[in-house]
């Protein structure tokens, strides 16, 4: 159970889970109604396109799938461990992502369909880079998990096992976090275009200077 769960790990699941939704809701609204912040609805458009003989758009859903994978990749060569651990180098794979970010308004507002490819790639490696934490599961990037894992703990609860109220509550703040970000994301999208991008890219490198800043003080804590 998370019995002694650090603040920091909530308010950092928030953050991150509020970018995502952020990303996700953009792409809704601008990217061909196609959302890039997981692979499930991509992979059912790509079935889709297959089926009605759709090749150029099946070759894009996948390349947008594979963008999502290499992301991922990234996230593994940089932060070495799925585990979430302090000290581990979340600061620089924070920083990939809002170059990523960045990147992809760039090519958006230049009408190219690479942004699509880079604003997944970024999604795959921040969902990468926290996947759990003292055996909960955290996903930042979409939300099906969570609520599954919420369902089957509480309908365990009803059958009289003990309920992880903290894992509980971590999930009910990623959610939130990512209905904030979808919100924020829709209203910046309807004010900016794809410019909106940028919030969340800003928002991936003021982390990654809170993490260093965290970081430092935790070091220079232990050694005094």
């Amino acid at each position: 159970m998370l019995s002694r769960l650090p603040r920091w790990v909530e308010i950092g699941g928030f953050w991150l889970a509020a970018i995502a939704g952020s990303v996700n809701a953009v792409g809704l609204l601008g990217f061909r109604h196609e959302a890039v912040s997981h692979v499930t609805g991509t992979s059912t458009l790509f079935s889709l396109a297959l089926a009605r003989g759709r090749a150029t758009d099946a070759w894009h859903l996948a390349l947008i799938a594979l963008s999502f994978l290499l992301g991922a990749i990234l996230s593994g060569a940089l932060t070495g461990n799925v585990a979430l651990q302090l000290g581990r180098r979340y600061g620089a794979a924070l920083l990939f992502e809002a170059l990523l970010l960045t990147l992809a308004t760039i090519a958006l507002v230049r009408g190219s369909d690479i942004g699509h490819l880079l604003a997944s790639a970024a999604c795959g490696l921040q969902n990468a880079m926290v996947s759990s934490y003292s055996g909960a599961l955290i996903r930042t990037t979409h939300m099906t998990g969570l609520v599954t894992d919420i369902g089957t703990m509480l309908g365990a609860r009803l059958r009289g096992h003990a309920l992880d109220r903290r894992r509980v509550v971590l999930y009910l703040i990623l959610l939130a976090g990512f209905v904030s970000g979808g919100v924020l994301g829709a209203t910046a999208f309807d004010a900016l275009g794809v410019y909106a991008l940028l919030l969340p890219a800003g928002g991936a490198a003021a982390l990654a200077g809170a993490y260093a800043v965290m970081r430092k003080r935790t070091i220079d804590g232990s050694m005094s």
